[in-house]
C-alpha cells in the first residue's frame, strides 16, 4: 500500500517507544526524526511544488505496527497541497471535500452562485445610476431649497420695509405675495420628497434582493459548515467514533473551527485506524519560510494546535498508552524556594524553571502555594508579578495588602525595571537595539501569541549582545548571550521578539513554542528594580542566571 512507508535505512538500532507522544509537549522520537528526514527528502525531489513549499506549510508523520508486526511509518500535510489534499505519497483526508460530485461540492457551487448574483446585482447599471442620481438630486434640491429660502427672506425684509413707510396700514398684495411664496416652497419641498423617494425605492428593492440573498447565503453556508463537520467522523483506537460537533460542544466556542480535522495529525491517526495499524510515535514538523504573524522555522518540530485539534486528539487518542503531560510533573515539589532577599514587608524569591508563578488547572505546586505555606499570616494576593512556566528568575512578593497594592501599581506605571538574560540560537546582527513587535494571543493555539500590527497591544524590548555564540564546521557550538530590559509586560513578549524574523531572528534556546526544544528554556530574570513600599528606598536584586556552568 503506497500510503504506509518502509524506512530506506535500518532502524533495527532504533527502540521503539514505551508509550505514545503526548502530542501536545514533546520530544519527537528518533524514529520519528528519521521518517521526517524521508519526507524533507521526498519534498525537496518535487520540483513542481517548490514555490508553494517555500511558503510553508506543516507536515506530521505517525510510526505505526502493522498487525504483521511491521515498523513503518504515514505522512500527512496539513490543509491542501499544490491545490489537492488527496497525494500518492500521503494519507488521505479524514472527509474528501473536493470530490466533484459529493454533496459539499455541489452545495458549494450553489452558494458561490448566490455570491455571483449579489456581485452582478450590485455591479448593474441600473442600480448604480439610481445611486448616483440619488447623492446628485439630494445636493442639487437642497440648492434648490436654500435658494428659495433666500429670495423668500429677502422679499420679506423688503414687504416689512414697504409696511414701515406705508400709511395706509397693510396692502393685501404683500400679504398675498407672502403665501404664494410659502406655498410655493411647500410645493418644491413636496415635488423634490416625490422625486428622491421614487429613486430611493428603486435602490431599496435592489438593497432588498442583494440582503435576501446575502441572508440566504448565510444560512446555507452555516447548514453546510454544520454538514461538513458530521462527515469528520474520527475514531480512536477503541473503537468509538465521534463527528466534531460532539467534540467541539463542551468547549467553549462550542462549535468546530474552520479547518478542524484537516491538520495532518487527526488525518494520520484516522488512516492508521481505518487499516488497523498500531499508532506507536507521532510528530509533526514545519517545512518552507515562516507565516508573516506566527513564528515558524523550517524543519522545527511543533506541538499541536490546542484551539483546533486539542478536542479532536483527547479523543482520538483514547486506548494507547500515551506520555504524561510533562508540564503536569511536579519536578520541583520537593526543592526548596530559594530566597533571594526578604524583610518585614515583602520577599523576592528565584523561581526555578518548571515552576508555575500561580496555581493552574493541574495540582502542580507554584510559587503562590510556596509562600502561602511560608506565611499563613499574609494578606493580599501576595505573587506581584508572574514569570512564565519555562522562564526562571525573580519574583517579588509581597507580605501585606497594602504591600501588593503599592508594587502592583508601580509595575502599572513602568517604574519596577527587569533585565533578563538569554542564549539565543542564532546571530543578532546589531550590539544593541530597541524591539516593537505588538503582540496578541492566537486563539486556535493558546499560550502562543503572534504579531499583529493592527490588533495586537504594544510590546517593546530593548536589547544589549553580552557575548556572541561560535560555529565551527557550519554547526553553532556555543549560543548568543542577550540582555534584555522590556519596556511592557507581554505574554511571552521575549520569546516572540527573539524569534520573530522582523525581531532578533533567533529563538531562544529550549523555546519550543517558537523555536526548538531543550532540556529547559533558557531565559532567566536577572535583576529587579523597585521602589520599597515602607522605606522608600529604591532596590536592586540580582541572582546570576548560572547558564555558563552548563557549557
Amino acid at each position: 500500500m503506497d500510503k504506509l512507508h518502509y524506512f530506506a535505512d535500518s532502524i533495527s538500532l532504533l527502540s521503539l517507544p514505551e508509550k505514545f507522544t503526548y502530542p501536545f509537549h514533546y520530544t519527537p522520537h528518533p524514529l520519528c526524526v528519521a521518517a521526517a528526514g524521508e519526507v524533507g527528502r521526498y519534498l525537496e525531489a518535487k520540483g513542481e511544488w517548490q514555490e508553494e513549499l517555500r511558503k510553508g506549510k506543516m507536515f506530521g508523520v505517525l510510526i505505526v505496527r502493522t498487525g504483521g508486526g511491521k515498523v513503518g511509518y504515514l505522512a500527512a500535510f496539513s490543509g491542501i497541497l499544490a491545490g489537492k489534499n488527496q497525494h500518492a505519497y500521503f494519507v488521505p483526508p479524514v472527509y474528501d471535500v473536493q470530490e466533484p460530485d459529493g454533496f459539499f461540492r455541489i452545495e458549494e457551487e450553489q452558494i458561490s452562485g448566490i455570491n455571483r448574483r449579489i456581485e452582478e446585482l450590485q455591479e448593474e447599471e441600473r442600480y448604480k445610476d439610481c445611486k448616483r442620481r440619488l447623492a446628485d438630486e439630494t445636493i442639487f434640491a437642497g440648492q434648490v431649497l436654500d435658494e428659495m429660502r433666500c429670495r423668500m427672506k429677502a422679499a420679506k425684509a423688503e414687504r416689512d420695509r414697504q409696511r414701515s413707510t406705508a400709511t395706509l396700514g397693510n396692502p393685501e398684495w404683500l400679504i398675498r405675495e407672502s403665501q404664494f411664496q410659502k406655498a410655493e416652497l411647500k410645493r418644491q419641498k413636496q415635488y423634490w420628497k416625490n422625486r428622491l423617494a421614487s429613486l430611493q425605492a428603486e435602490i431599496d428593492a435592489y438593497d432588498m434582493e442583494i440582503e435576501r440573498l446575502r441572508t440566504e447565503r448565510k444560512t446555507r453556508s452555516a447548514a453546510l459548515q454544520q454538514w461538513l463537520f458530521k462527515q469528520f467522523r474520527m475514531l480512536n483506537a477503541l473503537g468509538e467514533e465521534q463527528d466534531l460537533c460532539d467534540l467541539f460542544k463542551d468547549t467553549v466556542q462550542k462549535t468546530p473551527p474552520a479547518g478542524a480535522g484537516e491538520c495532518a495529525a487527526p488525518k494520520l491517526l484516522q488512516y492508521a485506524y481505518r487499516n488497523g495499524w498500531q499508532p506507536l510515535a507521532m510528530a509533526e514538523f514545519w517545512w518552507g519560510d515562516s507565516p508573516k504573524n506566527e513564528i515558524r522555522r523550517h524543519g522545527y518540530y511543533y506541538p499541536a494546535c490546542k484551539g483546533k485539534c486539542g478536542p479532536i486528539l483527547r479523543h482520538m487518542l483514547q486506548g494507547l498508552d500515551v506520555e504524561e503531560n510533562p508540564l503536569e510533573t511536579d519536578v520541583h515539589r520537593d526543592a526548596e524556594l530559594e530566597i533571594v532577599y526578604e524583610d518585614e514587608s515583602l520577599l523576592v524569591v528565584n523561581k526555578p524553571a518548571g515552576m508555575l508563578s500561580v496555581p493552574g488547572k493541574s495540582d502542580v505546586d507554584s510559587v503562590y502555594q510556596r509562600v502561602r505555606r511560608m506565611y499563613p499570616g499574609a494578606t493580599g494576593p501576595m505573587v506581584v508579578h508572574r514569570l512564565d512556566m519555562a522562564t526562571s528568575g525573580l519574583m517579588l512578593v509581597a507580605k501585606t495588602k497594602e504591600v501588593h497594592q503599592n508594587l502592583q501599581a508601580q509595575f502599572k506605571n513602568r517604574t519596577v525595571c527587569k533585565r533578563y538574560v538569554a542564549w539565543l540560537d542564532g546571530i543578532v546582527e546589531e550590539k544593541e537595539g530597541h524591539l516593537e513587535l505588538p503582540l496578541r494571543p492566537d486563539p486556535e493555539d493558546r499560550p502562543r501569541q503572534v504579531v499583529d500590527v493592527v490588533h495586537g497591544k504594544p510590546a517593546v524590548t530593548d536589547y544589549r549582545v553580552l557575548r556572541y555564540g561560535g560555529c565551527k564546521g557550519g554547526l553553532r557550538t556555543t549560543p548568543t548571550v542577550v540582555s534584555f530590559v522590556p519596556k511592557t509586560g507581554r505574554t511571552h513578549q521575549l520569546r516572540v521578539h527573539s524569534a520573530h524574523p522582523l525581531g532578533l531572528n533567533a529563538p531562544i534556546v529550549g523555546d519550543e513554542l517558537y523555536g526548538k526544544k531543550a532540556d529547559r528554556l533558557y531565559l532567566h530574570a536577572e535583576y529587579l528594580g523597585f521602589t520599597h513600599p515602607v522605606s522608600g528606598v529604591y532596590m536592586e536584586v540580582e541572582k546570576e542566571a548560572g547558564f555558563d556552568d552548563l557549557l
